[in-house]
């Protein structure tokens, strides 16, 4: 029986014998239904004429669609070998491409519904548009491999639990937290499950919880009265959080909004710089030998000595909820009594009229790390119409939909190693078998985009039927060795309503180990 994400050891370092293979926009990736290509979209956030110009080189020279990846990016399918540069060119006019030999590591994940609902410390749009400026005129940037990732976090929790190496988590007074996934043991955000599943108490309303209070995680120096003390929001510094100035915890590194971009940058170069000198080639963070992995106060002096003033402080872990992602609907409280739509992709998948549709509502859209897409700046009163729209194009809409935190692979046929069309067997039974748990279905051992920070449940193909796992580390859920494709849809309902209790989200599955 394949074995789930977690079975084995997390705390191994991971020896990489290559560079990653992941697919770009330059480097295209030969598959069985063509080549594909991954165009990074920074942040998910795509202009209104360069979402046109990618559904034009969707038809013209892929498949005529365009899928949604687990990072917000988008991927085109069924290209010609031959294809390249005049995708290259296309790419360019849309202004994707930016600095070509820094195209595949421009991952960056960030919230959302920043700026569009009125939630959050920060609008961190306008960080991410500067952090990818940064990323690209960094030379030494371009080392970094295509799974490298940062996460920028308008406070609200909800792209924290993405299991990225660089994390960003706006705070008060115009400053933010950065710290790197595993540095100081700095774990990721508990409650914050992706899917708003297992051990995640989220509301059910699109845009979910409110800020992470972080206050109570940083102390020291900020009872002094030092500039970290306006981070806390007000509270206390001493004694108010779980991790104390002197308690050997996690820690994380306070700097302001305007030092966000290149401190990022910088804690990639710390990365980097650590990676070189355990004289190993990791992509992640967590693949680092625990005495490399970089720690807070290696990125405050290396900021420092760039003129950026930083501050060591505690991370304390929250304790209550964080937030989900977008909930299909639609999210008022926007810039000027404007609303946004939240709607997501079945399977992470639209066909281009589609994403022409979602395009031509406002002038831009957001693709999102759970296979959806926001598109802000409507009026208020055209946004229930709209949304009923795009109901009609095939999108999901609603919060109830079946299609919430069902995710899958390629599968058959575009995919040499998938045992079975895992698209068409989720499709099947996606009305018959809901639940709070996120579904993932793949077609081979690889788990190709399984969720992240999250519990859920793991359907890999085996060729005659399924395998299916809960994956999460420390819990004990149902498995079942082989489940025919006829009996799948009460076994997966029964196991999407397993209680299971949320694990740490910041440290890699050790598929992640294999694959990122």
């Amino acid at each position: 029986m394949p074995q789930p994400p977690s079975a084995v050891s997390r705390d191994e370092p991971v020896i990489r014998d290559r560079g990653d293979a992941c697919p770009g926009a330059l480097r295209l990736h030969a598959a069985d239904d063509g080549f594909l290509a991954r165009i990074r979209i920074p942040g998910g956030i795509l202009g209104a004429d360069a979402a046109r110009l990618l559904a034009d080189a969707a038809d013209r020279l892929g498949d005529g669609h365009i899928d949604l990846t687990s990072r917000g990016n988008a991927q085109l399918r069924g290209l010609a070998a031959s294809c390249g540069g005049e995708l290259a060119a296309v790419l360019d006019r849309a202004g994707l491409l930016p600095a070509p030999g820094h195209e595949r590591v421009r991952n960056v994940v960030a919230s959302p519904l920043t700026g569009l609902d009125g939630r959050g410390r920060a609008d961190v749009a306008p960080w991410v548009a500067r952090l990818d400026r940064e990323l690209c005129a960094e030379p030494a940037a371009a080392a970094l491999s295509g799974r490298f990732l940062f996460a920028v976090d308008d406070g609200r929790g909800d792209v924290l639990s993405l299991s990225a190496d660089v994390n960003v988590l706006a705070q008060g007074g115009g400053r933010a937290l950065l710290w790197l996934c595993t540095g100081d043991g700095a774990p990721g955000i508990p409650g914050t499950a992706g899917a708003g599943g297992a051990g995640s108490a989220v509301a059910a309303t699109a845009g979910g919880a409110g800020p992470l209070d972080l206050a109570g995680a940083i102390g020291g120096a900020a009872g002094a009265g030092s500039g970290a003390g306006a981070a806390g929001d007000g509270a206390s510094a001493a004694g108010n959080g779980p991790a104390s100035a002197d308690s050997g915890g996690p820690r994380a590194v306070l700097v302001a909004a305007d030092d966000v971009p290149r401190a990022a940058v910088a804690a990639a170069l710390c990365f980097l710089d650590e990676a070189g000198a355990a004289g190993i080639r990791a992509w992640r963070v967590a693949e680092l030998p625990p005495e490399h992995r970089p720690r807070a106060a290696d990125l405050a002096a290396r900021l420092a000595a760039a003129g950026v003033p930083a501050e060591v402080v505690p991370l304390a872990v929250p304790q209550g909820p964080g937030g989900p992602e977008p909930l299909p609907g639609v999210v008022r409280g926007g810039p000027g009594g404007t609303a946004a739509l939240s709607v997501l992709a079945p399977l992470g998948r639209l066909d281009t009229a589609q994403w022409r549709l979602l395009a031509g509502l406002s002038g831009g859209m957001r693709l999102t790390p759970w296979r959806g897409v926001v598109v802000p700046g409507l009026a208020a009163g055209a946004a229930d119409s709209a949304l009923a729209g795009l109901a009609r194009a095939g999108l999901a809409t609603a919060p109830d939909s079946p299609w919430r935190s069902v995710t899958a692979c390629t599968g058959r046929p575009g995919c040499a190693k998938a045992l079975a069309d895992v698209r068409a067997d989720a499709r099947a039974v996606a009305a018959r078998a809901t639940g709070p748990l996120p579904v993932h279905w793949s077609g081979c051992e690889r788990r190709c985009g399984h969720p992240r920070g999250t519990a859920w449940v793991d359907l890999v193909a085996t060729g005659d039927g399924y395998a299916v796992t809960l994956a999460a580390a420390g819990t004990a859920g149902p498995a079942h060795r082989t489940v025919k494709t006829s009996d799948l849809a009460a076994v997966l309902a029964d196991a999407r309503r397993t209680d299971v209790r949320r694990t740490d989200a910041c440290r890699p599955t050790s598929h992640d180990a294999a694959k990122k």
